[in-house]
Parts: structure tokens; C-alpha cells; sequence
């Protein structure tokens, strides 16, 4: 990502039950087939996001789930639309305090494959720890340092850049789960310098809720040393998807910049979006017009991060209606995906 300015600085939205969930099924290893030609804009896009030899373009990574749906062929995705990293979820408990894809599968599997198939192909990964759903390590590990290196095992396992913990439901409304989190990112964060720590979390139209703030504040007192907060503006209930978002950022912002004690420009580099494209499960809509405007007001902002969730779903659905492979509404394939490939990160 971007260099911060805050380099020298040492949700709750009711958030997708069916398209959120992990474990739900198993996808194989895509087999990996070059794309016919890319276009000219895309291969503009191309060369500004290439994270070969531009590893801050990480700030623009769409979800992708190995583990949902139908998932797209990720090196085919790269070189229709642009897009360079990837943030795969999910990474859960295997039931103790040990990460597993999906709580089941083990990270050395095909999804370390799929992996080596991105870098091969130019790109990279961020995983995601955490979820909606299913078994979260930030609960089932005891402490603090059994919970680092749990994080340090994934970090080890794909020699990364970036995690993202996408801490959500019980594992975020608990005072000891997230003092442990908080307190296992700064074990981490001090044992690998220069990983990137993303922290996604849900959102109220206004920004951050209780447990939210909670979070931020204590991270700038522990000196946790999480490098962008990111919210997923969604799922609440209705209205202007792009001024919801703007407003929710504007929340976010103001108390980053209360308990961090930085300003309004320095919080906005700390911060990411994190939304969901064509129908949400609260029946909203977000148009690839209502995308744009996001990424416009991210990058004008400043922003360090700017995603969605989730490219399984960034096609039409032939027989309308949303589901795990399909955003339901009238769009072009991929068209969320070049969006977001857009985003200078």
C-alpha cells in the first residue's frame, strides 16, 4: 500500500448470513487458461497495479472465496480486467488454535497452489482471518502469543505482505476477544516488519458502532500497529449506497483521528472501504455508478484500501436474482473487479 503518513505511529452492520458464510463448499484448484487478449485501457491497468513492480497496489484487492460458489479463474480475472492482488477468505479455526481455509482445508493444499498460480502470474494475495461465519481463531486460541502464532503461521506459510483480519460477530463484541487480537497484531507486527495489518470491520451509517470504536481506541493505545482500518459500508437496510458510505467513512475518520490524535488527512490514509457489489442480503443495491463514486471518494481521500466483496459474485445472474455466483443486477462480467482495479491503492 501507499506509504502513511503515520509510518512514524508505532461492526456492526448485520452482515451476510448466507453470502458471507464459509465452509460451505469446496471449490477445486482452477486450472489456469490465458485469456484471448486484453484491451488497451486494461493494459494500462495492468502496468499501474502490477504488484510485481508495485507492491502498494495491494490497497486495491477484491475478495475472492475458493470456498463459495462458483469462483472465477483468478490469472483469467487478472488478465481481463486489470486487477493485481487478491484478498482470499477465510481463514478459520480447525476447531483448536491452528489456521485452516475454511477451518478444513490445511494451508500447504490446493490452496497454496492457487497461490503460486497468482504470483506466477504477476500478482499476489492478502488472506483474510476471520469472517461472518464459522470457528474464529481470535476466540478459540487462549492467549495472546497462542494467537500470534496462529497469525504467523499463515504470514510463514505464503510469505506475505499483508493479512487481513476481518473481525466480526462475537469474535469483535467481546472486550478480552479483542484485547487478544489487538495484542496478537502487535506480537506479529513486531516479529515481521513491514506486514501490512488490515482490520476490517462492520459499520452504522455514522461510522464505527460501540464495539467498533472500542477497537480503534484501544489499538492506538496499545500501540497494536494496525496499518488500515476498513469498513464494510453495507447491509443497512435501504437508501443512497454511495451517501451511505461517504457518511460511514466521515464516522470512521473522525474517530480515527480523535484516538490516534493525528488529523483528518493523516486518518483518512489509515483508512479502506470495503463494499459489496449488486444485491446485498438487506435487499440495497450497489451499482457499478454508486462503485465508482466510492473509489472516487476513496482515492480523493486518500485512502489506503479499496475492495469488495466478493468477485465470485461480479457477473449478471442469467435467471436474475442474486446468489454466491452473481451479483443480481444488470452489470457487465467483472465490471465491479475493473472498478476496483482503478483504485491507485
Amino acid at each position: 500500500m501507499r506509504t502513511r503518513l503515520l509510518s512514524a505511529l508505532a461492526a456492526v452492520a448485520v452482515l451476510p448470513v448466507g453470502l458471507w458464510a464459509a465452509g460451505t463448499m469446496d471449490a477445486p484448484a482452477a486450472e489456469i487458461t490465458p485469456a484471448a487478449g486484453v484491451s488497451a485501457e486494461v493494459a494500462e491497468t495492468v502496468v499501474a497495479n502490477d504488484s510485481t513492480a508495485d507492491p502498494e497496489a495491494m490497497g486495491a484487492a477484491p475478495y475472492l472465496y475458493y470456498g463459495w460458489g462458483d469462483p472465477p479463474d483468478a490469472v483469467r480475472l487478472m488478465q481481463e480486467t486489470g486487477v493485481r492482488w487478491f484478498t482470499l477468505a477465510f481463514i478459520l479455526s480447525d476447531g483448536g488454535c491452528a489456521p485452516a481455509w475454511d477451518g478444513t482445508r490445511p494451508l500447504d493444499g490446493a490452496d497454496a497452489d492457487r497461490i503460486a498460480e497468482i504470483r506466477a502470474a504477476g500478482g499476489d494475495v492478502i488472506p483474510s482471518v476471520g469472517g461472518w461465519s464459522g470457528a474464529k481463531l481470535g476466540e478459540n486460541c487462549a492467549d495472546a502469543q497462542s494467537l500470534a502464532a496462529a497469525y504467523q503461521q499463515v504470514v510463514d506459510a505464503y510469505d506475505l505482505k499483508a493479512i487481513d483480519i476481518d473481525i466480526e460477530a462475537s469474535e469483535i463484541e467481546n472486550e478480552q476477544t479483542q484485547d487478544r487480537v489487538l495484542a496478537a497484531v502487535k506480537i506479529i507486527k513486531a516479529d515481521n516488519p513491514g506486514l501490512d495489518v488490515i482490520m476490517t470491520l462492520g459499520t452504522t451509517t455514522e461510522g464505527p458502532n460501540h464495539w467498533g470504536e472500542r477497537l480503534i481506541s484501544r489499538a492506538a493505545e496499545t500501540g497494536a500497529g494496525v496499518d488500515t482500518w476498513t469498513i464494510m459500508p453495507f447491509n443497512f437496510g435501504g437508501g443512497d449506497m454511495a451517501a451511505a458510505t461517504r457518511s460511514a467513512s466521515e464516522g470512521l475518520n473522525a474517530h480515527i483521528a480523535s484516538a490516534y490524535g493525528i488529523s483528518g488527512a493523516q486518518a483518512y490514509a489509515m483508512q479502506g472501504i470495503s463494499s459489496m457489489n449488486g444485491t446485498t442480503d438487506t435487499g440495497e443495491t450497489v451499482t457499478p455508478a454508486a462503485y465508482s463514486e466510492m473509489r472516487d471518494f476513496a482515492r480523493d481521500s486518500g485512502m489506503d484500501r479499496f475492495t469488495f466483496w466478493a468477485v465470485n459474485r461480479d457477473r449478471p445472474c442469467p435467471g436474475g436474482g442474486a446468489s454466491a455466483s452473481c451479483g443480481g443486477i444488470d452489470q457487465q462480467e467483472w465490471e465491479f473487479t475493473r472498478i476496483t482495479a482503478g483504485f491507485p491503492g
